[in-house]
């Protein structure tokens, strides 16, 4: 039996400890708004658009989705007689998780197609990914793209900037049916690169016009992979949040994407310019040379002079 004096001791022990409990449900409360917070489901698609790109969508598609993209926008730009994406990745179509736009046969689409997603999409996704078919998001430290998106640094930023890592040719002249990361390990020296860097856009946005694939708007705050709002070449996100790029590939397949035209701009009024870029990124050599003279119809015969006064110089130094 409790004996009167127990009891009272008993019920002011249960009192103060309602009183506890009752104290700390603000407390609760807080926490589980916040841990809701960090752990709100956000929704990240990607706006992407190709010609010609048959041979690497299914890669780029599956990378993204085991990135945990909910879903791609992919702006069919090849030509009204030319491939259909439909013939690769009719799976992922059919479930729903791309859905292929058509703008065959249209040139010069890169900012209308970078508007018509943005616009149609930025109030059903938190974050908008503008890449292109052979550009392929990096998180080194992180395995889904979500659990980057949701760190409390990017809170007040509404443009992520990415630094492009360029990877070189490895010396590839042909085609080979294995993936790009297989076959294109190398990585073209940051001094001989061309630095640069490309967007993820926050949804909700209004009143956006995209005027450059690059860097969106300039009067957007923006922040590098690291949350910083500054110094958007940075030195370390080459080692944990960057975009690999497989600019060229091959010399047989960078031939291909040249005479494609530019999927993004729709035109060759560059070609020259590309040229040089890829042969000062890889190593040249006659071959290549050759190779790009008679597949592009473009003189490089200063190229040529290069090499052969490069052999000169070796069987000078041997002799």
């Amino acid at each position: 039996m409790i004996d009167q004096k127990e009891k009272k001791n008993l019920n002011k022990y249960k009192s103060k400890l309602i009183f506890k409990i009752v104290g700390l449900l603000p407390i609760l409360f807080i926490i589980k708004l916040n841990y809701n917070i960090n752990n709100k489901d956000i929704k990240v698609c990607v706006c992407t658009l190709g010609r010609q790109e048959n041979l690497y969508i299914r890669e780029f598609v599956n990378h993204y989705e085991n990135y945990g993209v909910n879903k791609i926008f992919l702006y069919d730009n090849n030509k009204k007689d030319g491939e259909k994406f439909e013939d690769v990745i009719g799976d992922y179509i059919k479930k729903g998780f791309v859905e292929l736009l058509d703008w065959r046969g249209i040139d010069q689409p890169i900012f209308p197609i970078m508007n018509d997603c943005y616009n149609k999409n930025k109030n059903k996704y938190d974050w908008l990914i503008f890449y292109e078919i052979d550009e392929f998001i990096n998180l080194y430290k992180y395995t889904n793209v979500k659990d980057f998106l949701k760190q409390k640094k990017f809170k007040n930023c509404k443009v992520i900037l990415l630094n492009i890592i360029n990877h070189s040719d490895n010396d590839q002249l042909y085609y080979e049916n294995k993936t790009l990361s297989e076959r294109f390990p190398a990585i073209v020296p940051l001094e001989k690169s061309q630095i640069s860097v490309k967007s993820i856009l926050r949804g909700n946005i209004s009143n956006l016009t995209i005027t450059w694939m690059h860097h969106i708007n300039d009067g957007l705050p923006k922040c590098n992979g690291f949350g910083h709002p500054n110094d958007f070449i940075h030195g370390n996100d080459f080692k944990y949040n960057v975009i690999d790029h497989y600019y060229s590939k091959s010399t047989e397949e960078f031939i291909q994407k040249i005479m494609r035209g530019d999927s993004w701009r729709g035109t060759l009024d560059y070609v020259q310019h590309r040229t040089e870029k890829y042969l000062n990124q890889n190593k040249i050599t006659l071959e290549k040379i050759e190779k790009l003279e008679k597949g592009i119809g473009i003189n490089l015969s200063k190229y040529k002079k290069y090499i052969t006064k490069r052999v000169r110089r070796r069987r000078n130094i041997r002799n």
